[in-house]
C-alpha cells in the first residue's frame, strides 16, 4: 500500500499522466460518436448546413486543418512550459519545479490540445467519399469545429496563467497554501488515543537495558513517506521495539541503518533476511524530498526563494520580504498544533521510536539561514521580527514562546553587528521591545 501510495504521487506529479488520460478519453469521445452516426436523424441535422453541411472532402479539410494547428500550438505550449521551468530553476528555485509540473491546469491545457489532435485523427480515418461509398460522421466532424473554436479560448487563458504564474507573489503563494494544507493534515489540533510523552518515556525504561541491531536500507534516497501503522503492527508481531533512524525527508543511503531493532527480554539473534525486506517494504525512498508527509519540505521551498533572492546576483529585498511573511504565517498555523510525539506505545510496551519534527526545528529551518544570508539589510531584519510577533501571538507554550525569544535575540545580534548606522539599529530595538515575548 506504501509503494501504490507512493506511485500514485509520481504519476499526480507528472506531466505525462493526465494528458495521457485526456487522449484516452478523446479516443473514446470519437469511437463513440462515429459509432452513433447510423442512430442520428439526419433529417434534423440538415437543419443545421452550417455545422453538419459538408461533404466528404470538406470535412477531410476541417479535420486536417485543425489536426495540424492542434499539434502545433501542443509544440508551442510545451515549448513555453519548459522554457518557464527553467527561468523558475534559475531565478527562484529548483525545488519549486515539482509544483509547477502537478499543477492541474497545465496538465489540463497540455491534454486538451494533444486531445484534440489524436480525436481528429480517428474521425479524419473514418470519413469515406466517392467509389469508397459515402460516409461522413456529421455529429463528430461537428464536435471537432466546436473543440476548435473552444481552444482559442484555452490558448489566451493558458498565456495569461503562465505570465502570472511566474510571479514571485504567485509562486511564494502556491507553496505557502500547500504547506499549509501539509500542516493542517499532518498536525490536527488534537491527537486522541497516545501515550503522553512523560508516560511513554517511563514504560521504555522499565523496558531495562534495549540491545539495538540495525536494519541495512536496501536502496539510496530521501525517505518520502512510512507505513507506521504496519510498522507497529509489525514491532507488536516481534515482541519488540522499532527505532527509526531517519524521519521524513531525511537521506538514506544503501546499507546504512533504515530502522534498530530490540526485543524485550530477548538476546540479539541475526535478523532474518525476510524480515529486512519486510521492513524495507513499509519505507518509501524516492529522489527528492516530498510535502505529503513532510510539512518541512514546504517551508524549505519558501526559505529556498528567499536565500536566491538575497543573493549577490539578485539582491530581491522584496521577494525575500514576502517569503518571511508567509513563513510567519505557517509557523503561527503550527504554534497551537500539537506535535506528536515520537514514542508509540501498543498493550503498555513502547513499540516505536519514530523521528518527529519539532516546533523548534521548524522555526529554525524557517528563519536561521534568511536570517544570515540578510546581512546588513534592514527590511529583512524588521519583518523577521514582526513575523516571531504573529507566532507569538498563537501560543503561550513556554519552549516554544524561549525558542522564539532565541530567534528574535539572534535577529538582533546581527543587526548590531551588521547594520552601519545608529538610526537603523534603534528601528531594530524598538521592533523588538514591541515583541510580545517578554
Amino acid at each position: 500500500m506504501n509503494r501504490l501510495r507512493a506511485l500514485w504521487q509520481n504519476l499526480n506529479s507528472s506531466l505525462w499522466f493526465v494528458p495521457t488520460l485526456m487522449v484516452a478519453g478523446s479516443l473514446v469521445l470519437a469511437f463513440g460518436l462515429v459509432l452513433a452516426e447510423p442512430f442520428l436523424d439526419h433529417d434534423q441535422l440538415a437543419n443545421y448546413p452550417l455545422l453538419f453541411g459538408a461533404g466528404a472532402d470538406g470535412a477531410r479539410g476541417m479535420l486536417t486543418a485543425i489536426a495540424g494547428s492542434m499539434i502545433t500550438v501542443a509544440g508551442l505550449i510545451f515549448s513555453l512550459t519548459l522554457s518557464t521551468l527553467a527561468q523558475v530553476s534559475s531565478q527562484y528555485t529548483s525545488r519549486v519545479l515539482r509544483n509547477f509540473m502537478r499543477d492541474r491546469t497545465n496538465q489540463l491545457i497540455l491534454g486538451f490540445f494533444v486531445s484534440i489532435f489524436a480525436y481528429c485523427l480517428i474521425v479524419l480515418r473514418t470519413i469515406r467519399g466517392g467509389d469508397e461509398g459515402r460516409f461522413i460522421p456529421s455529429l463528430a466532424v461537428g464536435v471537432g469545429l466546436v473543440l476548435a473554436l473552444l481552444s482559442i479560448g484555452v490558448l489566451i487563458f493558458f498565456i495569461h496563467y503562465m505570465a502570472s504564474s511566474i510571479q514571485a507573489a504567485n509562486i511564494i503563494r502556491n507553496a505557502s497554501q500547500e504547506t499549509e494544507a501539509a500542516i493542517t493534515r499532518l498536525f490536527p489540533e488534537e491527537l486522541g488515543g497516545e501515550a503522553s510523552a512523560a508516560e511513554a518515556r517511563q514504560l521504555l525504561e522499565q523496558a531495562g537495558e534495549l540491545r539495538w541491531q540495525p536494519v541495512p536500507a536496501r536502496a539510496t534516497g530521501y525517505v518520502q513517506s512510512i507505513s507506521e501503522d504496519s510498522l507497529l503492527a509489525l514491532a507488536r508481531e516481534l515482541q519488540g521495539v522499532v527505532r527509526l533512524e531517519h524521519g521524513i525527508g531525511g537521506f538514506v543511503a544503501r546499507g546504512a541503518a533504515l530502522v534498530s531493532v530490540a526485543r524485550y527480554g530477548a538476546h540479539p539473534a541475526p535478523l532474518p533476511d525476510e524480515l529486512t525486506g519486510q521492513i524495507n517494504q513499509l519505507f518509501s525512498l524516492g529522489n527528492q524530498r516530498t510535502i505529503e508527509q513532510d510539512a518541512s519540505f514546504g517551508l524549505r521551498q519558501i526559505v529556498d526563494i528567499a536565500l536566491k533572492a538575497l543573493s549577490p546576483g539578485i539582491n530581491d529585498t522584496t521577494t525575500a520580504i514576502i517569503c518571511v511573511d508567509h513563513l510567519g504565517a505557517l509557523l503561527a498555523q503550527l504554534a497551537d498544533r500539537q506535535l506528536p510525539e515520537p514514542l508509540r506505545v501498543a498493550d503498555r510496551q513502547v513499540r516505536v521510536v519514530a523521528v518527529r519534527p519539532s516546533f523548534e526545528k521548524m522555526l529554525a529551518t524557517a528563519f536561521d539561514q534568511i536570517r544570515i544570508s540578510a546581512e546588513a539589510n534592514l527590511g529583512v531584519y524588521l519583518r523577521l521580527l514582526t513575523a516571531l510577533a504573529t507566532v507569538a501571538q498563537r501560543t503561550d507554550h513556554p519552549e516554544r514562546r524561549a525558542a522564539l525569544r532565541q530567534q528574535a535575540g539572534l535577529v538582533m545580534a546581527a543587526a548590531e553587528r551588521t547594520l552601519s548606522t545608529d538610526y537603523e539599529r534603534q528601528q531594530v530595538r524598538e521592533r523588538r521591545a514591541g515583541l510580545p515575548l517578554g
